[in-house]
């Protein structure tokens, strides 16, 4: 399939089964249903999304099969964005171009967003169907640690750590893999598995999500410096704002330009397991890379 139309039915589907099962904006308490779905539905890429619904393709599966996990991971992402932009986080106004949850609707009702998010994202796993290899169980294992405070929220603390002193580059990959690149290896991960993915496929759709999750931090960390607020949809220079480290304030941007081919060119090697089927994959590579950077 066209990697275009692709992401717009990935995004068309996954949009239709979070709107059927998250609780209606008329639902008591009215204040916490529209929070949740004045985030969830801000118009974001659901590249997350089409990144577990690309997978289960390379690995023989379909869309059906998949959509429960798909939606799981754009609720914990949508969770993880909601905390991140709090006072005592990254404090941000701006996300997806729209004023974020707590200046809408306050900080207490923003926290419980996404806490609420959060653990919708299970409810929505939860009813995800059993693959021979792996069972339901296993699946709500796998988003449980990519959210857990050995990834995704460990990433963050460290993230917060760091702000204002001298890191390593190591100690900065070491932060992404956790924030970044963890979300998206388990969103791969889950759609290998709704396909009944076999051991090599479920390792290159693994390499394939790590290596795709570092590059991707490398470029926002890029169009952070480089790209303004209305093109990005949130605030732009915050990085160098709260001297936060960064791959171009460690490498240089040609040093951090460069790191990005690396790895981009590192996780399509990774596909190589899966040949022609994991073309969607590579062209959705292809396509991070080529963001305006």
């Amino acid at each position: 399939m066209e990697l275009d139309r692709f992401l717009k039915k990935a995004a068309a589907e996954t949009d239709a089964e979070l709107d059927r099962i998250l609780p209606p904006a008329s639902q008591k308490p009215k204040t916490i249903h529209q929070a949740m779905r004045y985030c969830l539905f801000a118009g974001g890429k659901r590249l997350r999304p089409a990144l577990c619904l690309a997978a289960a393709e390379a690995c023989g599966g379909d869309f059906k099969s998949a959509l429960a996990a798909a939606s799981a991971v754009e609720l914990l992402h949508t969770y993880s964005l909601v905390h991140d932009d709090l006072p005592c986080m990254d404090d941000d106004d701006l996300r997806r171009g729209r004023p974020t949850c707590h200046k809408v609707y306050g900080e207490g009702m923003a926290v419980l967003c996404g806490d609420a998010l959060l653990t919708e994202a299970f409810v929505a796993l939860a009813k995800a169907p059993s693959s021979p290899r792996y069972r339901t169980g296993q699946m709500i294992a796998e988003l449980a640690q990519a959210g857990s405070s050995l990834k995704l929220i460990g990433g963050q603390v460290l993230d917060l750590e760091a702000e204002g002193k001298q890191i390593t580059l190591p100690e900065l990959i070491q932060i992404h893999e956790a924030k970044t690149a963890a979300l998206m290896v388990c969103s791969l991960r889950l759609g290998a598995m709704s396909a009944n993915a076999d051991a090599s496929q479920l390792q290159a759709i693994s390499d394939f999500g790590h290596a795709l999750g570092l590059a991707f931090q490398v470029i926002d960390d890029i169009l952070d410096l480089t790209e303004s607020t209305e093109t990005l949809g949130k605030t732009a220079g915050k990085d160098l704002a709260v001297a936060k480290a960064t791959y171009p304030s460690l490498l240089g941007l040609d040093g951090a330009r460069a790191e990005a081919s690396r790895l981009t060119t590192l996780a399509l090697d990774s596909l190589k397991p899966l040949g022609e089927k994991g073309l969607l994959l590579e062209q959705i590579a292809h396509s991070m890379l080529g963001r305006k950077f």
